[in-house]
């Protein structure tokens, strides 16, 4: 689970300056006219990054509650991490279509639905009338529902461990490593990150590369439970406590 946790942590710090750049619109709508380094700006980025852990927890619970059920019916069939086989294709699957978009070969992109678009655009009309800090919890909540393969990759892994509680924790960590990206863009430090938003997605294809590999074949997303059981002692036998008195 450690390895899992820093492969995550490394990949989401690396990849969120890529897409930095996607919410930049969302900060201004949010922020308003409010510099970076006003206090109402600054407790206005803190409150949108609340919003975005709130539903990062909701999206791991649900994707750990989706891969508790492809475990057990994996188990059924006799195929063991099967949750973690499927997190694996989905994040090679995206990191091949990366690189190959890097490469200049077309790749399909996803779109939400147009009745969820509208809906989320209604959302955000209703509550651009509100106080900063309500309008940055909201934006911050609802604007991770539309479709972001980055996001959905670490979804997925989620998934992949079979387990409410640790896909949970697993969101946390890549909320986390996507926080100071999304801070320097509140702070108008866009220009700063633009060059690695040109040089950073191929790199973070290759992470994920990776992570795809290492999830199916069982060794990225171990089962806490698994883990603790290793680390527990045994209980001795009653001979093999009567020879220690």
């Amino acid at each position: 689970m450690i390895t899992a946790a820093a492969s995550i942590l490394v990949a989401s710090l690396v990849g969120s300056v890529h897409c930095a750049g996607m919410c930049g619109g969302f900060v201004c709508f949010y922020a308003g006219s409010a510099k970076g380094n006003e206090p109402a700006a600054l407790r206005a980025h803190v409150m949108y990054n609340a919003g975005r852990l709130g539903s990062y927890l909701l999206l791991g619970a649900l994707a750990g509650l989706a891969g508790a059920q492809v475990t057990q019916a994996g188990t059924l069939v006799g195929i063991s991490h099967a949750a973690a086989i499927v997190a694996g294709v989905l994040m090679v699957g995206w990191a091949l279509s990366t690189i190959a978009a890097q490469r200049g070969v077309t790749i399909g992109t996803l779109h939400a639905p147009q009745a969820w678009q509208r809906a989320l655009g209604r959302v955000l009309h209703s509550v651009r009338e509100q106080p900063i800090g309500v309008r940055a919890l909201l934006t911050g909540l609802f604007t991770t529902l539309l479709p972001c393969g980055w996001l959905y990759v670490f979804v997925a892994t989620a998934g992949g461990t079979g387990s409410v509680q640790e896909a949970m924790l697993l969101m946390a960590i890549f909320w986390a490593g996507t926080v100071p990206a999304l801070i320097a863009v509140g702070l108008g430090a866009q220009t700063l990150l633009a060059p690695f938003r040109r040089r950073l997605p191929a790199f973070s294809a290759a992470v994920v590369l990776v992570m795809g590999l290492l999830s199916m074949s069982g060794r990225l997303t171990p089962s806490l439970h698994t883990t603790m059981s290793h680390d527990r002692p045994t209980p001795m036998s009653s001979a093999e406590a009567s020879h220690v008195h």
